[in-house]
């Protein structure tokens, strides 16, 4: 192939990728049901990256001068008004509420891609914590969290770790992820990039428990090839 030419297909494969490159990156709106710590971390990580946000939590008046500090995109909002704003959720709630959250908001988000953090701690959230961390907690936040595109996310991670060490010098930190919607892994994981962050898929919500409370890689951190080695993915 002469120089012509491969200019020429250069030029093509660029003018094939422009649009949905640009579609992708167009802002998203997310609702974030339980703005603590980690929820907090990533409001602001997000807001940074231009998303659009509505922030909530059980006490909302407490939320008005993180909203404030971080923009003219980013409000506060009831749980169920969260839901119903984002086109991508993060509940990040304690695990002990998933099941009552994912009653009272079960038709605000219903269809939505939503991002599970929460993590079960016996201690805290009674037996059924017990159960969750035997079962796994994808399939059992799967059965708490019906008719939602569920992704497990950022629930691996510390939350000082999430708010300082976005975007790392010397190699991003990895951020396992799993579902059962392939689809809503590709938004998850341009999300954990906009945090700063480098996303694994490690594979199905029944393999989230390879990264649950308890596992060799929980809050370990790891750049990607070594949660890769961790986790023996190829």
């Amino acid at each position: 192939m002469n120089a012509r030419n491969v200019l020429r297909a250069l030029l093509l494969c660029a003018a094939a990728f422009c649009v949905p490159l640009s579609a992708a990156e167009a802002p998203l709106k997310i609702g974030i049901v339980g703005t603590g710590n980690i929820g907090g971390a990533l409001a602001t990580h997000w807001a940074k990256a231009g998303h659009e946000l509505v922030i909530s939590s059980r006490h909302p008046e407490e939320l008005q001068a993180l909203a404030k500090s971080l923009g003219p995109k980013v409000r506060v909002g009831t749980p169920s008004e969260a839901a119903k704003f984002g086109d991508v959720i993060l509940l990040s709630v304690p695990y002990k509420a998933t099941p009552q959250v994912g009653r009272d908001l079960a038709n605000d988000w219903k269809g939505k891609i939503l991002l599970d953090t929460g993590n079960p701690y016996p201690f805290r959230d009674g037996e059924m914590a017990t159960d969750a961390r035997k079962r796994g907690t994808g399939v059992t936040s799967k059965e708490f969290l019906p008719g939602v595109r569920l992704v497990r996310a950022f629930n691996a991670i510390n939350e000082s770790n999430l708010k300082n060490d976005g975007n790392r010098k010397g190699g991003l930190w990895a951020i396992p992820l799993a579902s059962d919607d392939a689809e809503a892994l590709k938004v998850a994981e341009r999300l954990v990039r906009d945090a700063g962050f480098d996303p694994v898929v490690v594979g199905g919500l029944a393999r989230a428990r390879e990264f649950d409370v308890g596992s060799k890689v929980y809050t370990e951190l790891l750049t990607a090839p070594q949660l890769r080695e961790q986790l023996g993915l190829k």
